[in-house]
């Protein structure tokens, strides 16, 4: 009954804080809202956890909430005490690909064998549709070279965890997203600094080399070091296996309000607009993952599987692979964007898959 009233509450003040910010906008005063603004936000977020249907947004919510509270006040997310916080994010990556290997198993990559041509589709689709989608995107966004060039970066990024989550929530084939995302990742030094170098060359000047050896820092060994891990004690520390999705979700958040505030004043003239091209990548990802997933033959369980890991990026690899090129402020703008609006889309469609079950999902998964 108690945490029921906590929700109620949280919906009041999230509506109060909404009308309040919506007053100071109207009455030309919108910079002075910032704790308003951040307030609804945070009390949305509680609000959220009290519904089923609701409760999958509340980590976004919470992110808006931060990104809000980096837009108002950037000066307390871009350096403390003379260190620049943008120095955390390669260390956030590698919290979180450690976190994706301590996931992972040998067993994961049995579906190759077992499912082939699921693998083979979901990969290829990964390093085809989005690299393609964000060269043609970059060129009709008129966006200076930097900013431009992050959108195919984002597009050049292999799938992240949130697709395998939301394969869980839409009765795909959890195994498979899995093992595409996985295949990926391991392969992202390879394919994300070749199809940068080929695609993005003519706006910021790529080091194909340098990108390899700084993606293999960021992944491999963090993800190696993951599977070791889990390999050797899994289940034996409880407390720790229970925490790392949790500190990898933290990192994300972390990584979105640094690069937030380091681009503030870029993102403030150009927001709307990118957030429409991001929007557009997103949900064309999907789009065509599944049609063309259908066309080349796969049922419609692994068609959702693979719509999911095209969609749904590693967010959190791009951002550090602009940092490593020295242009988080510009080049990692579409990343930051791109965490948290797909994780709405893809919740949405989760959720409008989760209510219609593919055909011989019954038997697939065992129910």
């Amino acid at each position: 009954m108690k945490g029921n009233n906590l929700h109620k509450a949280a919906w009041a003040f999230s509506a109060a804080s909404f009308l309040a910010t919506a007053y100071f906008g109207l009455t030309g005063r919108l910079s002075e809202a910032g704790p308003l603004a951040t307030f609804f936000f945070a009390s949305l977020a509680l609000a959220f956890r009290g519904s089923e249907g609701l409760k999958g947004f509340s980590f976004t919510m919470l992110i808006f909430g931060a990104v809000t509270l980096s837009l108002y006040y950037p000066q307390y997310f871009t350096e403390w005490g003379g260190f620049k916080l943008s120095g955390l994010i390669i260390p956030l990556v590698q919290i979180i690909m450690f976190g994706m290997g301590t996931s992972m198993s040998v067993n994961d990559f049995a579906a190759v064998v077992k499912s082939p041509k699921g693998v083979l589709i979901g990969v290829a689709l990964q390093f085809l549709v989005m690299p393609s989608l964000g060269f043609l995107l970059a060129n009709i966004s008129g966006f200076e070279p930097e900013i431009a060039a992050g959108i195919i970066l984002i597009g050049c990024s292999p799938s992240g965890l949130a697709s395998n989550v939301m394969s869980f929530l839409a009765k795909a084939n959890v195994p498979l997203s899995l093992t595409v995302t996985a295949i990926c990742t391991l392969i992202a030094p390879f394919m994300t600094p070749f199809l940068m170098k080929q695609l993005a060359g003519t706006y910021v000047s790529i080091d194909m080399w340098k990108m390899m050896l700084d993606i293999s820092k960021m992944i491999l060994i963090p993800i190696g070091a993951g599977l070791v891990f889990n390999r050797l004690l899994s289940g034996r520390i409880g407390w720790l296996d229970k925490a790392m999705p949790l500190v990898s979700m933290a990192a994300i958040a972390m990584i979105i309000v640094v690069i937030t505030a380091a681009g503030r004043d870029s993102l403030l003239s150009i927001g709307p607009l990118l957030i429409l091209l991001v929007f557009v990548h997103n949900t064309m990802g999907y789009l065509l993952g599944f049609w063309f997933s259908r066309l080349l033959g796969l049922p419609e369980r692994d068609s959702r599987t693979v719509a999911l890991e095209v969609g749904m990026q590693n967010g959190g690899l791009a951002s550090g692979i602009a940092k490593e090129m020295g242009k988080i402020a510009t080049v990692g703008l579409a990343a930051a964007v791109f965490g948290p609006l797909m994780n709405i889309t893809g919740s949405i469609l989760a959720s409008y898959w989760h209510k219609r079950p593919p055909a011989g999902y019954e038997e697939a998964s065992g129910h």
